[in-house]
């Protein structure tokens, strides 16, 4: 199922490469044409890169969303369910090549950061910690999205559905502080699963804005998302396909 999905890459390379060079556009804008980062003490793309790298894990979800839906309206589906395949071989083979395609997004994006003077102080051992932090949150928030993408059924209406994981990227600490917020926003920010991922990644890069504590609720939040998540997934999936 992953070397099917990767397949698609070479005969439809454009929607890739677009999903790659979109958050180094967000990453541009926002460190130089929009600025901002109020609140925050010390060089201002140091803590934006960070925050630019958790938040790309956050969007950039509707390709695997629109995959999934395809897959249940061309009839593929049948050809799968005659060979000894389990119900979710499907849905883990498409998230397999969404992780390798994100694995890849955040390496550009990492290499566009050195370009813009972004450093990471930590040892090598928190820098792979970081990037494992950033890809445990894809991981959760792909199985949302993919729950979600069965729950609209249909290509057309993903985009409507998708709408709904913007809050959880903007609602965050990505481009300001919560303490620079209004209190309600600060609290609501303060408590977005995104938020606590952005600052332990910047606590193992060494940044600004990081603050030591974060790790366990940055492990913790992915895991509770997968557990409900992935099984609502599966089974729905089981359930439609049959």
């Amino acid at each position: 199922m992953t070397r099917r999905e990767l397949a698609h890459w070479a005969r439809r390379p454009v929607p890739v490469l677009v999903g790659l060079l979109f958050p180094v556009m967000l990453l541009l804008m926002f460190g130089y044409l929009v600025g901002g980062g109020r609140g925050v003490t010390g060089d201002y793309v140091d803590y934006l890169v960070p925050g630019m790298l958790a938040l790309t894990m956050a969007f950039g979800l509707e390709g695997t969303m629109v995959a999934v839906t395809q897959d249940l309206n061309k009839g593929v589906i049948d050809r799968f369910r005659a060979m000894p395949m389990a119900d979710g071989a499907v849905l883990v083979g498409r998230a397999v090549a969404d992780m390798l395609q994100s694995a890849l997004g955040l390496a550009v994006l990492i290499a566009v950061g050195y370009g813009l003077g972004w450093r990471a102080d930590g040892t090598p051992g928190a820098f792979l910690g970081a990037v494992g932090l950033l890809l445990l949150f894809r991981f959760a928030m792909l199985w949302i999205g993919i729950h979600l993408a069965l729950v609209a059924g249909r290509p057309e209406t993903v985009s409507a559905v998708q709408i709904l994981v913007w809050p959880v990227g903007f609602l965050s600490n990505a481009f300001a502080t919560p303490d620079a917020m209004p209190g309600w926003l600060g609290t609501i920010v303060r408590y977005n699963p995104m938020s606590h991922t952005a600052t332990a990644v910047r606590d193992l890069f060494g940044g600004p804005g990081g603050e030591p504590g974060h790790v366990a609720a940055a492990v913790l939040w992915p895991l509770a998302l997968l557990a409900v998540f992935v099984p609502l997934a599966v089974r729905r999936f089981g359930r439609l396909s049959h």
